[in-house]
Order: C-alpha cells, then sequence, then structure tokens
C-alpha cells in the first residue's frame, strides 16, 4: 500500500479520546484500541481533552473519560461540556466509583459506568455499539 493510501485509510478510521490520568491504564487501553483500527488521541485531564475538541480539522466520534479527573474538571463536567459543545460525539465514562452510576446513565447512550480496571474487550464492544448507532441515524 502507497503513503497516499495508507494515511487515506488512516483517515477513514473512527476517533476515538481516551481522558485517563493513570499513564499506565491509558497505554495499555490506547494500545489496544489501536490495534483495534481506531485512531487514538490521548488526555491525562480535562484541560487536555477541552484542548484537543477544541482543535479544528478533528472529528471525534467518541470520548472515554474516567470520571475522577485531577483539575477543577471532572469526568462528568467534561461530558457535560461536551454534550452542548459537540452533541454529535458519543461518550463512554468510567470508574471505580458506584455512586457515580446514575449521573454516568444520563450522560452516556450504551449504560452507565464502565468499570475499572478496563476490560478491554468490553470497551470496544462499547465503541462499536456507539458508532453503529450513530450511523444509523445518519440521514
Amino acid at each position: 500500500m502507497g503513503a497516499n493510501n495508507a494515511a487515506a485509510a488512516d483517515q477513514a478510521k473512527p476517533i476515538v479520546l481516551v481522558v485517563e490520568p493513570s499513564i499506565l491504564a491509558r497505554l495499555v487501553l490506547c494500545d489496544y484500541l489501536r490495534d483495534c483500527q481506531y485512531r487514538v488521541l490521548e488526555a491525562s485531564n480535562s484541560e487536555e481533552a477541552l484542548a484537543i475538541l477544541g482543535e479544528s480539522g478533528l472529528s471525534i466520534n467518541v470520548v472515554l473519560s474516567e470520571v475522577q479527573l485531577p483539575g477543577e474538571v471532572d469526568g462528568f463536567s467534561l461530558m457535560r461540556s461536551l454534550r452542548k459543545s459537540h452533541p454529535q460525539v458519543r461518550v463512554i465514562l468510567a470508574g471505580s466509583v458506584d455512586k457515580a452510576a446514575d449521573a454516568a446513565g444520563e450522560l452516556c447512550e450504551e449504560g452507565p459506568l464502565l468499570s475499572k480496571p478496563y476490560d478491554q474487550s468490553l470497551v470496544v464492544d462499547r465503541i462499536k455499539r456507539l458508532l453503529a448507532a450513530a450511523k444509523a441515524q445518519e440521514p
């Protein structure tokens, strides 16, 4: 495959933004998602995620965020902001906080909350379902 064909194929891949403060958890999950043929962007906190989301030319399909993020904006606030500014983007919240499940249920299309540590196959299954639902809603 030529360089132009490879670049075009890469551009056609769905883009997933992973917002995870744990370097190790983020590295493992992002590598797995790349192996599953997703274009993956990484952020360690909500400020980095918002900067990535604000870049022009990026059409992010799914944002997966940890609930408990460092800084003033947690995962819930990030997703609420995302809902207003990028309503077409599908969201997944992840964390180990049981009481957060109800709030996550209001923000996420495919069930409330993914638990941590990440079950990688469950994450990919959730992403596939979100992308399929988004495609079904296209005119």
